[in-house]
């Protein structure tokens, strides 16, 4: 057993997810990722229960463990009661932990989800907030939205929401002293560092690949490349 595999074997969901694979392959069947990716859920618990480092160095520093959607249709169908998903979400933490993300496409974007997201939950109370889709980000989402983003404040009150505004209601305002609370809590469960980690790592990505990546926000190079690099190798 390898020092990799004992780290994931510290994660609860590891040991609830992975209990006696035979490796019949129905979970991969029933996937919606595996229909669309480079994906077998099959293979990774395979990989897992092999316990060889190697393996799962090159499993944590890949595009695969960022290919699963959650949905945990694996969890469903399992003969043996297994959940790759919450395998996933295991290896996903301890790729986290030791900068291992960087190394692929899909990885390195924890980097886009860490200033956006996160910096909204610590600043705003919101995990998204309309502002945030800016359509020069997501042109997908059409000109309506854009019409909707530079009239947003008398859309929002159209539809009755109290965007941003003191008092109750949807998409409001709130208030410091629950804004204060919120940090706090991130605080106190490691959620802070947490987010400290992936900016470290993230940084240092940065500078090895010459790009800027700057102190705050999305306004940088390094973010539009993480954000916006697809190889189309993943198909």
């Amino acid at each position: 057993m390898g020092r990799l595999h004992e780290r994931l074997c510290e994660d609860l969901r590891c040991l609830e997810g992975l209990n006696s694979c035979m490796n019949c392959g129905v979970c991969t069947a029933i996937c919606p990722s595996a229909e669309f990716y480079h994906y077998d859920p099959r293979i990774i618990c395979d990989t897992v229960q092999s316990t060889d480092d190697e393996l799962i160095e090159q499993l944590l520093k890949s595009d695969t463990i960022w290919y699963c959607g959650e949905c945990m249709s694996c969890k469903t169908r399992c003969p043996r009661g297994n959940t790759p998903g919450l395998l996933i979400m295991a290896l996903r933490k301890l790729s986290q932990e030791l900068g291992y993300f960087t190394d692929s496409e899909k990885g390195r974007q924890q980097f886009a989800i860490r200033r956006v997201i996160g910096d909204s939950i610590l600043t705003t109370g919101y995990c998204m907030r309309p502002m945030l889709v800016n359509p020069q980000n997501h042109p997908e989402q059409g000109p309506v939205w854009e019409w909707v983003y530079n009239n947003l404040t008398e859309v929002m009150d159209k539809v009755g929401a109290n965007y941003m505004k003191d008092g109750p209601g949807v998409l409001r305002q709130i208030a410091p002293a629950v804004l204060a609370e919120i940090n706090e809590i991130f605080k106190v469960t490691g959620g802070q560092d947490f987010f400290q980690c992936i900016e470290k790592f993230s940084l240092d990505k940065a500078n090895e690949m010459g790009l800027i990546a700057g102190e705050r926000g999305s306004d940088n190079a390094y973010f539009s490349e993480v954000y916006t690099k697809n190889s189309g190798n993943h198909h």
